[in-house]
């Protein structure tokens, strides 16, 4: 037999082996060729002189050059394994290694340079509907073509060669160190032998849940105030980090195992077939993949984790711009509103006007901070902060008394960072005199700007009598350049769009100006792109790590294959052996995508407050899709099995 007859009837005997690796690659490259073209597509050239997204479109190849690097290192790992006793075979019958390796490569260069060039014309039939996605998330209005871009098909065919090369080398060094007796016994190797629980594995399983569950614990309180100095901060994120991805090994190292173990004691040995399948072999195989099934697992939770937090900003940028710019326009000067106005007239766009008198007043908030006043790691001094203050008249949505106060308008982030008691007593200082009032608590409303607060501090809204007290006795010396709001609100909110062409097209004397629709679609526009990147890098690493869980589960299959041929030989039928796989595969894909939701939901959890106003639709929306997408993988699984178990009498 030559050799060319060989390579093709390995190839022909491997393929169905190879599908899933050999379609992971198309994605890959499809996915990576595509992303590039991005960069060298000139319609992007809006996109990335609106918001200077060329650094991340290339920081996000760089990752995602890394991801499929490590997929395809990992899948070729396993595979030259699965042919250990293949190789041995050949050095048995006198082949050399230099003419084994001569056939590998051929057969990897087939498969890897034909999936390139598969992969290559897909990433160019996609990568006009992949900018014409790009830009209906962003909002830029712009016009794309379908082009094929030559700087693209070079830098994917260098970095992809190059990626091949790397693998040739290390099937070179693999083959040519291993004799062949060790050649027959790698892929036994590969797991660890079966042992009786011990009570050191005991402890390790419940320090991986203690460690899990502490790390959460604290995640809790990253934000609440406890942790107020920054480098506090830092060592707290570290902690959590440190504990949950320790944890996370000793669970799949220990906790797994010791779980079932003691599910199995409490049936004390009587064991169905679903236990057998299922229980008993996971017990053994997540420890011998802990390390594995921690990488994929910390991952998936940063990809969910960061999926969730672009899409929390992305999704309430629309809220968020209502509490930044309160009506649909604000200014801060008279003349600009007039000029504004006037403008607006002339359009025949109907709209009505808001004024508000601000003035800036000490405060005294000590007695209604819930945090200790007296602690050293404060930032800030809670008996002299400055807070804008406003009449009851001008807002006039709810009455006070001359002894009350309510503060509207505070933002989430300012919440969590300096949380207030529902009720307690203040104290506005004048120049020279102090005015007591009560605190009534917080209201949702947002009244000014980001102009007047600072961020995110609360407006004070007092009785007129003390608005008028103050106004008088005011300190100039904290005062802001403008003391007036002027909010200007259309009556058609269907006119909102030319009205911001309009305001856009303004030159104003005041900066601060601002308009609620801008803001909103400067937001989408920051965080569409950021989006589209990490949803881009998500999508390869499900992909990747979908596959590689896929491929263990194959070689799992082959090795039990024996099994299912004596159960079938005892009278099992199909259906009993495939339910029994199917809780086996539950779990196998099921606990590492449970435990990585469960991290990315304690991540977003402590600390969502600072990308947007809200959590759980869009936190929700991302962990369904990830969830639909990587159960694939399961039900693949599932059908390879049962072209196994078909196969086994």
């Amino acid at each position: 037999m030559s050799i060319n007859h060989l390579i093709y009837r390995n190839l022909k005997k491997n393929i169905k082996n190879y599908y899933l690796y050999v379609f992971a690659l198309v994605f890959s490259v499809a996915l990576y060729f595509a992303f590039v073209t991005l960069q060298y597509d000139p319609s992007m050239d809006k996109v990335e002189g609106s918001i200077k997204g060329a650094a991340a479109i290339q920081a996000g190849s760089v990752l995602l050059v890394a991801i499929v690097a490590v997929f395809i290192f990992y899948a070729n790992n396993i595979f030259i394994k699965r042919r250990s006793k293949e190789i041995g075979l050949f050095q048995l019958i006198g082949m050399t290694k230099g003419k084994i390796f001569r056939i590998l490569s051929v057969e990897n260069a087939c498969l890897y340079f034909g999936s390139l060039v598969i992969g290559i014309f897909i990433g160019f039939s996609v990568s006009k509907l992949i900018v014409m996605i790009l830009f209906r998330i962003t909002g830029v209005e712009a016009v794309t073509t379908l082009r094929f871009s030559t700087e693209a098909l070079v830098q994917t065919l260098l970095v992809f060669a190059g990626i091949y090369l790397f693998i040739m080398l290390l099937n070179y060094i693999f083959i040519k160190k291993q004799s062949i007796l060790v050649l027959f016994q790698v892929k036994s190797s590969t797991e660890t032998k079966v042992k009786k629980m011990s009570l050191w594995q005991m402890i390790i399983g419940i320090l991986g849940i203690g460690l899990i569950i502490f790390g959460y614990c604290v995640s809790t309180k990253l934000f609440s105030g406890e942790f107020s100095m920054m480098t506090e901060l830092s060592a707290a994120i570290l902690f959590i980090l440190g504990s949950v991805i320790i944890g996370t090994y000793l669970f799949y190292k220990g906790s797994v195992s010791f779980i079932f173990y003691l599910i199995r004691k409490r049936k004390d040995g009587y064991l169905n077939l679903n236990d057998v399948l299922s229980l008993s072999s996971l017990m053994f195989r997540m420890k011998s993949n802990a390390l594995l099934l921690t990488v994929i697992t910390t991952i998936s939770a940063l990809a969910i984790g960061l999926l969730s937090l672009t899409y929390i900003t992305y999704y309430s940028a629309e809220k968020s711009a209502e509490q930044y710019v309160p009506s649909h326009f604000s200014m801060i000067n008279t003349e600009d509103a007039e000029q504004f106005t006037s403008a607006l007239e002339e359009n025949q766009i109907p709209h009505s006007e808001t004024r508000i008198d601000v003035i800036q007043v000490e405060t005294d908030i000590s007695q209604i901070m819930e945090s200790n006043v007296d602690d050293p790691a404060l930032q800030y001094d809670p008996s002299i902060m400055q807070l804008s203050v406003v009449s009851e008249e001008a807002v006039g949505a709810f009455d006070v008394s001359p002894k009350e106060t309510y503060f509207a308008g505070y933002s989430q982030v300012m919440q969590q960072m300096m949380s207030l008691n529902e009720s307690g007593q203040i104290v506005m200082e004048g120049e020279n005199e102090s005015i007591p009032q009560n605190y009534l608590g917080l209201r949702d409303d947002s009244i000014l700007p980001i102009y007047f607060t600072a961020g995110g501090l609360p407006v004070a809204v007092v009785d007129n009598t003390i608005f008028q007290r103050l106004a008088q006795d005011i300190d100039p010396d904290i005062q802001r350049e403008s003391s007036i709001y002027i909010g200007l609100d259309m009556k058609d909110r269907s006119d909102m769009e030319q009205a911001n062409e309009i305001f856009q097209d303004m030159t104003f004397n005041a900066n601060a100006n601002s308009s609620q629709l801008g803001t909103s679609n400067s937001q989408k526009m920051n965080m569409g792109l950021i989006m589209f990147i990490v949803g881009f890098l998500g999508l390869a690493f499900l992909i990747t790590s979908g596959c590689i869980l896929y491929f263990k589960q194959m070689d799992e299959g082959e090795e039990e294959k024996g099994s299912y041929t004596i159960l079938r030989k005892l009278g099992f039928t199909r259906g009993d052996i495939l339910r029994g796989i199917q809780m086996k595969q539950l779990f196998n894909f099921g606990i590492p995508l449970v435990i990585g939701l469960l991290h990315s939901y304690f991540a977003v959890k402590s600390g969502w407050f600072l990308f947007g106003t809200e959590l759980w639709t869009p936190m929700i929306l991302v962990m369904l899709v990830y969830t639909g997408l990587y159960s694939i993988f399961g039900i693949l699984s599932v059908i390879y099995y049962k072209r196994l178990i078909k196969e086994a009498l």
